[in-house]
């Protein structure tokens, strides 16, 4: 069974195996993409096995688009501003509080092990690193949470109407990652235009008049 999560020395590396496979390209592996200027990629240790105890994600975000609400039940995070502006949000479990951090380059923000937190550019474009202290780190989405959990027991828990909550969820069709989904727009759409009833016969306007009780239509 391999290892994970934190080790002080490299039990995995052996001399007699020979150095092993120090290098790895992230763009050869996609984490999730929405589109190609919101993309996350990842590097564990089923890329680089010497790599015990850390994993890595390279996140490009644009303005609109935000890493969703999520959690990682087995690693604390890392997240260091390569460029860009970030809002980093993180709900703190024991003083039930919401932290809202402002980060820029140079800046790194520690998000602590099965924190519930999420990312939204605040400069039209933003780079960040990632960094876990378990090379096979496992993230929970918000969106599955919301998706999977039967609208009833919304509404038996708080008090929620179960049509509305089925509705309000009903484009989550997929685990979202780096939203909004592809099905929702960033803005929502106007009001579709009311059009005036067409005429019977749009190519001629008749004008009826009366003289001595008699009908003339030109």
């Amino acid at each position: 069974m391999s290892k994970s999560g934190y080790i002080p020395d490299n039990t995995n590396i052996h001399q007699s195996s020979g150095t092993p496979n120090l290098i790895y390209n992230t763009r050869d592996n996609v984490f999730f993409e929405r589109n190609p200027e919101n993309i996350a990629f990842k590097v564990t240790s089923t890329q680089l096995p010497a790599m015990i105890g850390g994993a890595f994600v390279d996140l490009f975000l644009t303005k609109g688009h935000m890493r969703e609400p999520h959690w990682h039940p087995n690693a604390w995070e890392l997240d260091v501003i390569v460029s860009g502006e970030a809002m980093i949000s993180i709900v703190d479990p024991d003083t039930k509080k919401l932290h809202n951090y402002h980060a820029r380059p140079g800046n790194v923000v520690f998000i602590p092990m099965a924190w519930w937190h999420w990312i939204q550019p605040v400069s039209e474009k933003l780079h960040l690193h990632l960094f876990f202290n378990n090379d096979q780190f496992e993230s929970a989405e918000g969106s599955d949470t919301l998706r999977l959990t039967p609208p009833k027991v919304f509404e038996v828990a708080y008090g929620i109407d179960s049509e509305k909550v089925a509705n309000a969820f009903s484009t989550l069709k997929e685990s979202v990652v780096i939203g909004p989904p592809d099905s929702n727009q960033v803005h929502p759409p106007l009001a579709p235009k009311q059009e005036r009833p067409k005429k019977e016969n749009p190519s001629q306007d008749k004008i009826s008049i009366h003289i001595n009780q008699k009908r003339i239509d030109y």
